[in-house]
């Protein structure tokens, strides 16, 4: 057993419109909803899931093709990143930095622009009565710009990363063993983004 993510794109006012106490509760039903079986959810198709009903009127729910829905990819890519980004060129590095530590990237101690994600974002705690420290992502929608720029520079220059990956970063039979692996990883998150910055929409990562 491992720790599970589920990630959502979610309209922010729409959620704000609920009580406080019942947000988070509105989260896990928008990624779990009740009306929802064992067997549908064993036949969830890949990528965007629109449940039927409410809930798909300010949500939709993301399944990653390429993690079966653990969050250790995840976090292996970030220590993927760790171990190859002074290896990459400083444009591709600097927009990596923002995109990644936008999403699921620690950066640590590293001089990384604050994209004004995560936990302690402005409005993420109050908007989840204090449960926002339970969230694998915390993206608000006037964020989510700044990550699409990011990709924007970074989709075109991460091929070019394949060579110092293969020489810094493959871990064959692990988690994100090449570059490959990464660069699918990250289109994902990419199509993530786009969704949510198409729709002025914000990203939550649940831990389950």
């Amino acid at each position: 057993m491992g720790l599970d993510i589920s990630v959502l794109v979610v309209d922010w006012e729409r959620l704000a419109v609920f009580a406080p106490g019942e947000r988070w509760e509105r989260l896990v039903d928008a990624a779990y909803p009740d009306e929802c079986d064992a067997e549908f959810f064993a036949e969830l198709p890949d990528g965007w899931v629109r449940f039927p009903g409410e809930v798909a009127e300010w949500s939709a729910l993301y399944e990653f093709r390429s993690t079966s829905g653990s969050f250790k990819a995840h976090f292996w890519a970030g220590e993927r990143w760790e171990d190859v980004r002074e290896q990459a060129v400083p444009e591709l590095r600097a927009a990596l930095d923002v995109f990644l530590s936008g999403l699921f990237w620690d950066p640590y101690d590293m001089a990384v622009p604050p994209a004004g994600t995560g936990a302690d974002a402005p409005g993420v705690r109050e908007l989840l009565a204090g449960r926002g420290t339970g969230l694998l992502v915390a993206c608000p929608p006037e964020t989510v710009p700044v990550l699409a720029a990011a990709w924007a520079v970074a989709e075109p220059l991460l091929d070019g990363l394949k060579g110092p990956h293969t020489a810094h970063a493959d871990a064959p039979g692990r988690w994100i063993a090449d570059h490959d692996e990464f660069a699918v990883l990250l289109r994902e998150w990419a199509e993530v983004v786009r969704e949510a910055h198409a729709r002025g929409w914000g990203i939550v990562g649940l831990p389950f």
